[in-house]
């Protein structure tokens, strides 16, 4: 592994969230993993440390400057993704599950039901750089996530429909 960066992102929205198990593709386990989508100007201070970060890290890799598919922040507005647009996009994993806390850094589980794609978040996130057999890249690590607050739900979720039922009369 070559040089690494370490640092916290702050009231970001996380997409694609396998951090209570890992992630699955076609029917393989793989790392514990999510992205988080930084809105390009109000979190242009934490995409340009997040950049240079990225820069020193292939350099001191000696990779020359990776092509965006291989480096793990990547333009939103260039993917057909749900809120992208305006983003940087930052995909992190780890092979160890990361910390998931709520608000008052209580542990949260997946049946606690508060982390979903689309809330927003606090992250401590890594990038590294990878120069050997399996490929030139700059990945993202995935440290821990702090539930920050609320917000909309990304892809289809479960939906309330309790009110379509009519009451019934007992027998």
């Amino acid at each position: 592994m070559a040089n690494f960066e370490k640092f916290k992102i702050s009231d970001v929205r996380v997409s694609f969230p396998s951090v209570f198990k890992k992630a699955e593709y076609n029917g393989q386990e793989t790392k514990y993993e999510c992205s988080f989508l930084l809105h390009k100007e109000k979190h242009a201070a934490e995409i340009a440390q997040i950049k240079e970060a990225i820069d020193e890290c292939a350099k001191d890799a000696k990779i020359k400057t990776p092509p965006a598919h291989l480096v793990c922040l990547r333009d939103g507005d260039e993917m057909d993704y749900d809120g992208t647009d305006g983003h940087m996009v930052l995909k992190c994993s780890s092979n160890r599950r990361p910390t998931v806390v709520d608000r008052d850094r209580t542990p949260l589980t997946e049946e606690d039901g508060v982390l979903y794609a689309g809330c927003y978040v606090n992250a401590i996130v890594g990038v590294w750089a990878q120069n050997n057999k399996y490929g030139k890249r700059v990945n993202g690590n995935l440290f821990g996530i702090q539930f920050a607050k609320d917000g909309d739900s990304f892809g289809a979720g479960a939906t309330d429909v309790s009110d379509e039922f009519d009451d019934l009369e007992d027998l």
